[in-house]
């Protein structure tokens, strides 16, 4: 079975969807299907195009076996709304010319969405290349957009939405990263085949890199050995929220046994940064992103991750991808997000402590639970790493994929 992966988004780049992709693909190709990945050049979060890509109209290079083509994209600072299309646009437009002359025929070609736009790629590629089309949602747009208020223009909202249901009827398969994705698309689309393929763990990953001895970071930071660490690693962006913790940190001044890490880059990065020192002294800490080895050993010396964002329908669906790895590595989560988040990691899984979403009181209280609760601590990391062991092995996810783009070809 030949398989193209097509998206914006793959590593060197950090992020849940660079990731999830590679040991999508990746996984594939373990199991005996031949991979090829069409992308961009790797330029986000920092959208500057990293070195050795820079300057390239086109390049091929091969990455744990798979082939992966890269073709030029627009990359800008700016976050007005012209600048984003144009970054969109122009790789819908070299990424087509990359595949029309550069992929071979294939069976299946999977498609990452969002960005939506790369939809029109996808179909006019899948058409020539005699391959099955295969839509992944890991996040509905234009839905999500005009939710949080990205975007408002009415002509924009209703071209998005006539080309986000012309990709559903022309995909042989749809796949949603959650369940309510899979809910949303198949209530609309009923006759339309939608398979939840969720985010999981690759415990086998994990195995290789080993133990990997802490960072040091606490000393560098002025921690105690025995205060409580919440982190949060990933993107610092709108949808987070993550103003709550500084005001639960600072809600928390006289509890110098707990400290919040902030781990990452993103927008509203220099924002919060100036929160901090409207809101001094708060025991919050800003630390740069890392490379993966030197993060798993932050990750093992912390106590629990918290997990936030916005209040809004929207998310009731979403389940943050940076949950998965942390159970796995036996630390509980601290989650902002109500709806199946909650349902399954909460609930069902018992590994962690639920607040309301942008509620600084209850983030603040789950914080103060766990600091004077060592046992329930560790109970919740134990029920977490069993909890995804059983339900998120990504090495069982893959093989249930596998098999649906076996029924399509």
């Amino acid at each position: 079975m030949r398989v193209i992966f097509l998206t914006q988004y793959f590593p060197p780049e950090t992020g849940a969807p660079q990731n999830r992709l590679f040991a999508m693909a990746s996984g594939l190709q373990a199991q005996g299907a031949r991979v090829t990945v069409l992308t961009a050049m790797p330029n986000y979060p920092d959208m500057r195009i990293q070195d050795g890509y820079r300057g390239k109209l086109y390049m091929r290079e091969e990455m744990n076996g798979l082939e992966v083509h890269r073709a030029w994209l627009f990359v800008s600072r700016g976050k007005g709304i012209l600048a984003r299309l144009c970054n969109y646009f122009s790789f819908v437009v070299t990424a087509f010319i990359a595949g029309l002359f550069k992929l071979r025929k294939a069976d299946v070609l999977l498609v990452e969405s969002p960005p939506l736009f790369l939809g029109i790629t996808a179909m006019l590629l899948a058409r020539l290349k005699g391959a099955k089309l295969v839509f992944n949602v890991s996040d509905l747009w234009p839905e999500s957009a005009v939710q949080l208020g990205l975007v408002t223009n009415r002509w924009m909202i209703k071209a998005s939405t006539w080309l986000e249901e012309l990709c559903y009827r022309k995909a042989a398969l749809i796949t949603g990263q959650t369940q309510g994705i899979v809910r949303n698309i198949s209530g609309r689309f009923p006759r339309k085949q939608v398979l939840w393929v969720p985010n999981g763990v690759d415990f086998a990953a994990l195995a290789e890199a080993g133990a990997e001895p802490a960072s040091g970071f606490r000393e560098k930071l002025g921690i105690g050995t025995n205060d409580l660490v919440l982190a949060y690693t990933g993107i610092i962006g709108h949808a987070q929220g993550l103003e709550t913790v500084l005001e639960a940190a600072a809600k928390l001044r006289g509890r110098k046994d707990i400290h919040f890490i902030l781990m990452g880059d993103g927008p509203e990065k220099e924002k919060l940064l100036d929160l901090k020192k409207q809101l001094d002294p708060v025991q919050v800490h800003f630390v740069d992103r890392v490379p993966r080895k030197e993060l798993l050993g932050l990750m093992r010396s912390i106590d629990a991750v918290v997990v936030p964002l916005r209040r809004n329908d929207l998310f009731l669906g979403a389940i943050p991808s940076k949950i998965f790895e942390a159970l796995a590595l036996g630390k509980p989560v601290v989650l902002g997000v109500d709806g199946e988040a909650r349902q399954l990691f909460i609930m069902e899984g018992q590994a962690g402590l639920f607040f309301t979403p942008e509620d600084v009181g209850a983030l603040a209280q789950a914080a103060i639970q766990y600091a004077d609760d060592r046992p329930l601590l560790g109970e919740h990391g134990a029920n977490g790493q069993r909890y995804v062991r059983e339900h998120f092995d990504r090495q069982r996810i893959t093989e249930k994929f596998r098999n649906a783009l076996e029924q399509l070809t």
